[in-house]
């Protein structure tokens, strides 16, 4: 059994609240008789881009299991590379930050989505080559595709103008390939759907919720909804388990 922590979304700023709600969340999976095989953050890690709360990412992100991290919109190239120097493995400097690397027997590719400046997300042509080259690498275990902005719409008047733009090409590079998962953030929910064939789960917001349309509740965010965390549970003879949990 090989067990992904997935997070999303803390945006650490320097505040007591934004560092609070992230604890709730490492202190429970630091509370498990089993430990997770790693700890994922699917971007928007600091609010601000700020050198400072990439330092205090890592220090509430310090486990004895491997800590794999990727950039949101939210966060800053430069300053992120520099504050999570020992987490991040990217070749090259500034934008964008992509990295594959190996926990045991699985394969991560950490995809940057990012567009410095913008909300939404975007491939380049130039990254996408470069996934199709990671991509045509040999795997014997799992393959997990991770990134931040999601590809689909959530049927939200604001975040489905903030979703990957590039997602008929970034199908096009998927398609055909052993992926077990895609794995995103951005959206603050807890989602299950498909992409390109394949699933894609996304994480739950730490810092806050997003409300749908119909929900009750004013404005973008619930600040006061409970954070919460996916649980991704893998073996080699069935399909991968996402338990999402929230913790009040």
């Amino acid at each position: 059994m090989f067990v992904i922590a997935h997070l999303s979304d803390p945006h650490l700023d320097g505040s007591a609240d934004a560092r609070d709600r992230l604890r709730r969340v490492t202190s429970y999976l630091k509370e498990l008789s089993r430990p997770v095989d790693v700890v994922l953050a699917t971007g928007d890690l600091a609010d601000h881009g700020l050198l400072a709360e990439y330092e205090d990412v890592a220090a509430e992100l310090a486990f004895d299991v491997p800590v794999l991290v990727l950039p949101g919109n939210h966060d800053v190239s430069s300053p992120l590379r520099d504050g999570l120097a020992s987490l991040v493995s990217s070749e090259g400097a500034g934008h964008p930050v992509h990295q594959v690397r190996e926990v045991g027997t699985a394969r991560f590719v950490l995809l940057d989505t990012s567009v410095p400046g913008e909300d939404h997300g975007l491939l380049s042509a130039e990254s996408l080559k470069w996934l199709a080259g990671v991509l045509d690498e040999p795997v014997d275990g799992p393959l997990f595709v991770a990134f931040h902005h999601p590809p689909n719409k959530l049927q939200h008047p604001v975040l489905d103008e903030w979703i990957l733009r590039s997602g008929d090409a970034f199908a096009a590079v998927l398609r055909g390939r052993p992926i077990t998962a895609l794995l995103a953030g951005h959206v603050h929910n807890g989602v299950a759907t498909t992409f390109a064939g394949f699933p894609l789960l996304v994480a739950p917001g730490i810092r806050s919720t997003a409300n749908l349309p119909f929900e009750p509740g004013q404005g973008l965010v619930d600040l006061s909804a409970p954070p919460g965390l996916a649980l991704h549970i893998w073996t080699p003879d069935q399909p991968l388990v996402t338990v999402y949990r929230f913790l009040p």
